[in-house]
């Protein structure tokens, strides 16, 4: 028996709602084998960041070596990466392993609005990273920032997924959480196929989002890992990260932003 195995790089999250902690929640409630890579260590909570620690590179290589030389992958997340050296080492891991499916989810600026990236490593994240990479998906300041312009509204989505995929080259799941309105439509363009898919809910009232992005990516690699299509491995992502909204509004943790409720399916 062989397990479907999911590498995530990443940052470790201490409040353990987002990052590392929460991809590999992530990752086991998909039915995955988790492993990772530590990019850096943040004191963190529900609150915000108070303190980054970045993992010198050399250390970032060593580990995404010990996994794939022994262990091995079906599916690669790309998390919290924070500085250039570090997008540089992982660039050349990606290099040598030639992992297919790998799902980056471009994070820059965390839920309670700190960096999570700095300025300068930005432009080698698009130009180094992304030509590796098979999906990405950013949020909507995220995809500003990669766009360089404004996207005012929901009906600019199907047009600016497109657009991004065609400037990078790649799949993108464009997400729609920072938009107002009850109804949320993200917007997966897959390159591949060139085909768009709208990924519909329903907005929930709650405080407890804390980690939404890094638990959409990760289960977005853990059903390609699982031999999904792009396309059906976006919605069971997008099925999972809204159930787990749901499933997580009433818990109180914390006192800032909480996080979803990674073992929905599980815990009864």
């Amino acid at each position: 028996m062989k397990y479907n195995k999911v590498l995530t790089i990443a940052g470790s999250d201490s409040g353990g709602g987002a990052g590392i902690q929460a991809d590999i929640k992530t990752i086991s409630a998909c039915q995955c084998y988790a492993s990772s890579a530590i990019t850096a260590i943040t004191a963190q909570n529900t609150l915000g960041v108070t303190a980054i620690h970045p993992i010198p590179p050399l250390t970032v290589k060593s580990q995404i070596e010990a996994v794939l030389d022994d262990i091995g992958t079906d599916a690669i997340k790309i998390g919290m990466l924070h500085s250039s050296e570090i997008i540089q080492i992982v660039a050349d891991c990606l290099d040598k392993y030639q992992i297919k499916n790998i799902v980056l989810d471009p994070v820059m600026v965390s839920t309670s609005g700190n960096p999570l990236l700095l300025n300068e490593a930005i432009n080698n994240l698009k130009t180094i990273l992304f030509p590796k990479v098979r999906i990405i998906t950013p949020n909507l300041p995220e995809a500003e920032i990669l766009l360089g312009r404004k996207i005012e509204k929901q009906t600019e989505f199907r047009s600016v997924a497109k657009e991004l995929a065609q400037k990078y080259q790649l799949s993108v799941l464009l997400k729609a959480g920072h938009l107002s309105g009850d109804d949320l439509i993200d917007v997966l363009y897959d390159f591949e196929t060139s085909e768009s898919h709208d990924l519909k809910s329903k907005r929930i009232e709650t405080q407890n989002t804390h980690g939404t992005g890094c638990c959409l990516s990760s289960a977005f690699a853990s059903f390609l890992a699982r031999g999904y299509t792009i396309s059906e491995s976006a919605q069971q992502a997008k099925h999972y990260i809204t159930n787990s909204i749901q499933e997580g509004r009433d818990y109180k943790i914390g006192k800032g932003h909480g996080p979803v409720h990674h073992f929905h399916q599980y815990w009864k």
